[in-house]
């Protein structure tokens, strides 16, 4: 058997850190299966539905790595394989007409509430008459189709990540809608849950991955399957993502999409790194690794069945790890969008002489791209605000000689190197009688603003290359 599995996202917001973990498991299954991703976009719900959604799905699971083998499958150009579905069911008495109004059904359920009863459908126009029905479509009253559940089934299966499930059919709510807006002779818009098991069976899944929010959709699920006479695939339901507190990780805790974190500065690697270890864990207890090198080792009896809490620290953590191995050239394209966004003066091409260095330095430092806009502030303006404990260094007794003498030295033989630099600051120690500590923190201070920051002389190094290291010495003195 070869195994085949889907991500099947609904285009209806932006990728979501939720649907992209599940994506991850299932890619990280199909590969170390040798087997199939597919990739299917969920878009009946055409209202909500929009394209710059969908985009956004594409554009996140390419960003993540995740490549598929096949699709994108849209199910609003599948419509009338799950009429064909809905229509077996119906010929078949397995699904029925159901002509309720909304003011019944409210009814309904508002006696169902009176009497401490769970809210569900009493299944009342599953046995109609074809003079009844005749009756409703006369009034004009539009049909939902229901698929017949037997409230006497016990669901039951075995879950790759859960163990045995068991599931009461009486529990499901009564029949089931699986189409809306139909008439005597019309299938309306079908839903959800016949959509996806026709899908699934169309597309001969082997293995369905998602979380642990879908239990109950997998019992009805099972029913339609079983209806449609088709093999009922594997299920494995793995740990929602949690906050802090403990609940479904949601819009209302900021930032989830992965647009989201993209803007904040994760890199890609570190992020899907992430969601592997958000409730799976390797064999060999590793915390940093490849997605392939993750696909090697994955199997679901290391999934966990708890939920998975977030933690920034974490991932603070696994991103910086990445980015402080990156080769120089590689963490300037990736920090360049930020550092034009702040409005930097930067060329790529042209400026590669110091940019490089200055990403080589600035690298050990940096928890997310974005810290790269503050950490190289001062490499792309002419002059700094000095901080108050920065000026409060260059007006200290003996500074002002200290820092006229490197001024001096820097025009009379005008240094290259960090060690014509190095050379320069035991010149003018030794002139002026000073300890070499108060001549390096006051050239930090004059140069950058502030008493800490990157390496001094190879950060000095590239304000002379930019031409700003007079200017900055020239404004401290300005300060005495």
């Amino acid at each position: 058997m070869t195994v085949r599995v889907r991500i099947a996202p609904s285009p209806t917001g932006n990728l979501h850190i939720g649907t992209a973990r599940t994506a991850v498991f299932n890619w990280l299954f199909a590969r170390h299966e040798g087997g199939q991703f597919i990739l299917r976009i969920e878009d009946t719900d055409e209202e909500r539905s929009k394209p710059e959604f969908t985009e956004n799905i594409l554009s996140g699971l390419r960003w993540l790595g995740l490549d598929w083998d096949e699709g994108p499958f849209f199910q609003t150009q599948r419509l009338d394989l799950y009429r064909q579905a809905i229509q077996t069911l119906l010929d078949q008495g397995l699904a029925y007409r159901a002509y309720d109004t909304p003011t019944e059904l409210d009814a309904m359920r508002e006696a169902q509430k009176a009497k401490n009863q769970a809210p569900r459908y009493d299944n009342r126009h599953r046995d109609l008459t074809p003079e009844q029905q005749a009756a409703f479509e006369a009034e004009g009253r539009p049909a939902v189709i229901r698929f017949k559940i037997d409230d006497s089934r016990t669901i039951t299966w075995t879950d790759l990540v859960r163990g045995p499930v068991t599931w009461q059919a009486s529990d499901l709510g009564g029949d089931m809608v699986v189409a809306r807006a139909s008439s005597s002779t019309t299938i309306g818009q079908p839903l959800y849950n016949l959509a996806v098991v026709v899908d699934d069976i169309d597309m001969a899944i082997t293995h369905v991955i998602r979380g642990e929010d879908h239990i109950a959709n997998t019992a009805k699920q099972i029913l339609l399957y079983e209806a449609l006479e088709a093999a009922v695939p594997a299920f494995a339901h793995t740990p929602l993502i949690l906050n802090q507190t403990g609940q479904k990780l949601s819009k209302r805790d900021g930032v989830t999409s992965i647009s989201d974190f993209q803007n904040m500065g994760f890199v890609a690697p570190a992020l899907a790194n992430y969601m592997t270890l958000l409730g799976w864990s390797a064999p060999d207890a590793a915390e940093q690794f490849t997605l392939d090198q993750a696909a090697q080792q994955f199997s679901f009896d290391r999934v966990n069945k708890a939920g998975a809490k977030f933690d920034w620290d974490k991932l603070d953590w696994l991103n910086s790890q990445y980015l402080h191995s990156m080769e120089p050239a590689a963490l300037l394209e990736l920090t360049l969008p930020y550092l034009q966004a702040a409005g930097y003066a930067v060329d790529p091409e042209a400026d590669q002489s110091w940019l490089l260095p200055m990403m080589t330095m600035l690298a050990p430092s940096l928890t997310r791209l974005t810290d790269v806009v503050e950490q190289s502030r001062f490499f792309f303006t002419e002059t700094v605000d000095f901080a108050d404990d920065a000026k409060t260094q260059v007006q200290l007794d003996g500074v002002e000689p200290v820092l006229a003498g490197i001024l001096t030295g820097l025009t009379e033989q005008p240094p290259a190197t960090i060690d014509d630099l190095k050379a320069l600051v035991n010149e003018v120690t030794k002139a002026q009688g000073v300890k070499k500590g108060l001549v390096m923190k006051s050239m930090r201070a004059a140069l950058m603003g502030a008493l800490q920051g990157p390496d001094l002389m190879a950060s000095w190094l590239i304000l002379r290359q930019r031409g700003f290291d007079v200017a900055r010495l020239k404004e401290a003195l300005a300060l005495i």
